[in-house]
């Protein structure tokens, strides 16, 4: 497959194979730190990787049909904007890479670029399916892929090149005739899509809280720490109305502290808060759970340490949290459940603006068990 005449015209972006004089511009760009840490470009990147992609991968790549990697550039100015094009190609099927750079972010550059790519890839090289995969946490690349119409199915486990990598990767598909004309309304600017994306690629953030509350913040690794998590999940209370495991070990606080909480927040799959009291000390935890096919509904729970209760830190937290998930994340509804029973995270729960809607039957599920559980909803258009 030769690469002498390919020159794809979209919009105000030119696709074309790279040359030996885009080097330059390649390395400039790929000294981006978002680029280094989500793709597979060598870190550090040398002007001897920048030269090697335009003169030896890229040709030998055409030659052989086993790819066609494209830089993007400026149709008027010629200046680099990034790179798109498919890699692995075999058998009608080609796997989709692109990186943006850091000076052409915020222009819908990558999605316009994906499109022309990905149809250009079905007409010309006759190609039926091509597979896009990302690191889980790398927000910015899934909603490029979905704005170009990419069905995103789910995870690959320990996709990294490292065999000891323990990263999963997010894998999607894009078929013929599948390829968007403009971003689908669910993943325009403005959505919540695209508000959760950019919440979720960035460090999660604290949240100032009001008397009593400190402030709502990420889990603490620290020996002192986990001893009072184990000390708050063992509590009886804490046993018969929550999920925790029974018995809760210092090994389950450490997977929590360590793994769940930082990953699930990568994932953007939900939101583990720290409940401080006003002089800073562990006093519980908040997790708003995000559904995964409605954008704007999630799901809160909470649990206050035994020696916090009784001083409103868990209606200061639910306000709190949801708060933030109206204004940061777009949600319209958060829901609220409890077994019936727990009068405690009821009397909470109403405290902080959550309107009982009835009793779902058989609607906690608890070590193996079900239980019947109350259910509150608290609206965006609620007051505050």
């Amino acid at each position: 497959m030769a690469d002498d005449n390919v020159e794809i015209v979209a919009g105000n972006l030119l696709l074309r194979p790279w040359r030996e004089a885009d080097s330059a511009a390649v390395y400039r760009a790929c000294q981006d730190p978002e680029i280094q840490r989500w793709t597979r470009v060598p870190s550090p990147y040398l002007p001897e990787h920048a030269r090697q992609l335009t003169t030896e991968i890229s040709p030998s790549a055409w030659a052989t049909g086993s790819g066609a990697p494209l830089g993007v550039f400026d149709a008027d100015t010629g200046e680099l904007l990034g790179a798109n094009g498919l890699v692995n190609l075999a058998g009608g099927t080609g796997e989709v890479g692109y990186w943006t750079a850091p000076w052409a972010r915020g222009r819908g550059v990558a999605a316009t670029a994906l499109r022309a790519v990905a149809t250009f890839a079905f007409e010309a090289l006759r190609v039926h399916r091509i597979v896009w995969h990302a690191s889980v946490g790398n927000h910015a690349s899934r909603l490029v892929a979905q704005r170009a119409g990419v069905r995103v199915a789910g995870r690959v486990r320990r996709s990294g090149r490292d065999p000891d990598e323990t990263i999963d990767a997010w894998i999607g598909t894009l078929l013929p005739g599948e390829v968007t004309v403009d971003d689908p309304p669910r993943y325009a600017p403005g959505s919540p899509a695209a508000q959760r994306a950019a919440v979720f690629g960035a460090p999660q953030p604290t949240l100032p809280g009001r008397y009593p509350l400190g402030d709502l913040g990420p889990m603490r690794d620290d020996e002192g720490e986990l001893d009072e998590i184990v000390a708050a999940c063992q509590d009886p209370e804490s046993a018969r109305w929550t999920t925790v495991p029974v018995p809760y070990a210092r090994a389950d606080a450490e997977f929590f502290v360590r793994r769940h909480a930082p990953l699930s927040w990568t994932a953007g799959e939900s939101a583990v808060f720290r409940i401080a009291d006003a002089q800073g000390r562990y006093a519980g935890t908040v997790d708003l759970r995000l559904e995964a096919d409605d954008d704007q509904a999630a799901e809160v729970g909470f649990l206050v340490a035994p020696w916090a209760r009784g001083r409103g830190l868990g209606t200061a937290a639910l306000r709190t949290v949801c708060d933030w998930g109206f204004d940061a994340l777009g949600l319209g509804r958060i829901v609220w459940r409890a077994h019936v029973g727990n009068e405690a995270s009821r009397r909470a729960a109403r405290q902080a603006g959550f309107v009982e809607e009835g009793i779902q039957r058989a609607g906690c599920a608890q070590r193996g068990e079900r239980h019947d559980a109350w259910v509150a909803a608290r609206l965006a258009s609620d007051p505050r």
